[in-house]
């Protein structure tokens, strides 16, 4: 599994209940410029509309030596998946305070997969918490370490 991009602001404003495998509808030149690792989940997020589900705002850079007929960087992507598993996602949508984000890019064996999460955001005082805590962690660890 190569991994193109990860989306770590999700982590980081989100708390990620379940996550999905994806498969992403791509042109040709999409596809060679995923694999130069030229694409940004950052801003990006999936909606479900008619029985279909489409990923918004996905970055994927035009391929390099690519001609006039590459693809717009920002165009609407649709993802493959199940029905049952559409409307669950429509579902949980639905729900107040939940989102659906994707969380990275990868290839799996030659097919491109984007992991979705079903997600709820995160409250500022909560995201202070977490680095507070991360921070107290690291001085602990710095203090244990220096008494070594």
């Amino acid at each position: 599994m190569k991994i193109v991009c990860q989306n770590r602001k999700a982590y980081h404003d989100y708390h990620i209940e379940e996550t999905l495998e994806a498969g992403i509808v791509l042109l040709g030149t999409e596809v060679k410029s995923l694999r130069e690792g030229k694409a940004n989940l950052k801003d990006s997020y999936v909606i479900v509309k008619d029985d279909e589900v489409f990923l918004l705002n996905c970055h994927i850079s035009p391929y390099s030596h690519g001609n006039i007929t590459n693809h717009d960087p920002l165009r609407t992507r649709k993802l493959l998946l199940y029905k049952r598993e559409i409307e669950r996602l429509r579902g949980r949508s639905l729900q107040k305070g939940y989102t659906l984000i994707p969380l990275k890019m990868y290839f799996k064996d030659s097919y491109a997969k984007v992991e979705i999460g079903i997600a709820k955001g995160k409250r500022l005082y909560e995201r202070r918490e977490k680095i507070k805590e991360r921070e107290a962690k690291r001085t602990i660890e710095r203090v244990m370490k220096s008494r070594k």
